[in-house]
């Protein structure tokens, strides 16, 4: 019937619920989340945020067939919390006392506290997840970065055949290529209308940004960079994963000491 297809559209491109798609299409709203059941769209979830279109769920086959690289950056916290959990007039007084003490200040004598940029690769197959923090996100720095986390995962029986990347002008670069061909894995590159084939890494950072970087008071970067090796063991070893049938990351590798713990 026409209105399975409107409840449909509605919900893929606008992201509106039974309620709201009833209302416009004069439906009750059970018959409506009985259509959306029906065509197993009923979960927002399930809906890519960029095309609106149901998910595509894909996986390669083994660890190491395919690494995600990509960059996210957070502010400093200032010293005394960011404004997030002070607000924001102790927040720019932080600022600025942050400022004194170091000397960073741009262009306009604004306090700096600058920015902490997360080099992060991700195996899509386990989804374990290995990540660094640098000052800034060159070539170089993302070229060292994947030599690390090859080796790590290389530590960890792990045979890294290919990577893709975002097309980053770190990712874009001729030494990039290089690097890539000097330790003898393919590159792959996710076009600017594509973002959604490295999605993996993008709601990974979600769950950073959630699980580490906002997810209480530090009263300082030092305080929350210090935090994070054991958030990343966390993620990695205990936290349940629910495209892994509810399983932690590290389950999917194989020849890992004390994996099974």
């Amino acid at each position: 019937m026409q209105w399975c297809g409107r409840s449909s559209c509605l919900h893929w491109r606008h992201r509106l619920g039974p309620v709201q798609i009833a209302g416009r299409l004069g439906l009750a709203a059970s018959t409506v989340h009985a259509v959306l059941v029906r065509c197993r769209i009923n979960r927002l979830s399930r809906i890519d945020r960029v095309t609106g279109e149901p998910l595509r769920r894909y996986e390669h086959p083994h660890p190491g067939s395919l690494l995600h690289v990509d960059v996210t950056n957070f502010g400093n916290i200032p010293d005394g919390g960011g404004w997030r959990y002070v607000g924001k007039k102790q927040g720019d007084r932080n600022r600025e006392a942050t400022a004194k003490r170091t000397g960073a200040r741009h262009a306009h004598y604004e306090p700096n506290v600058g920015t902490a940029f997360l080099h992060t690769v991700i195996d899509d197959h386990s989804r374990v997840a290995y990540i660094e923090i640098h000052a800034n996100e060159t070539a170089a720095t993302a070229i060292g970065v994947l030599q690390r986390a090859i080796t790590w995962f290389t530590d960890h029986g792990v045979t890294v055949e290919r990577v893709l990347s975002d097309n980053g002008s770190c990712y874009r670069s001729h030494a990039w290529r290089d690097a890539c061909a000097d330790l003898d894995i393919g590159t792959n590159e996710r076009g600017p209308t594509a973002p959604q084939t490295n999605g993996k890494i993008e709601r990974f950072h979600r769950t950073l940004a959630d699980g580490w970087s906002y997810a209480r008071h530090y009263h300082s970067e030092t305080e929350r960079r210090a935090a994070l090796p054991g958030w990343l063991h966390f993620y990695n070893h205990h936290r349940a994963h629910s495209a892994l049938g509810g399983q932690p990351p590290i389950t999917r590798l194989t020849n890992l000491p004390g994996h099974h713990n």
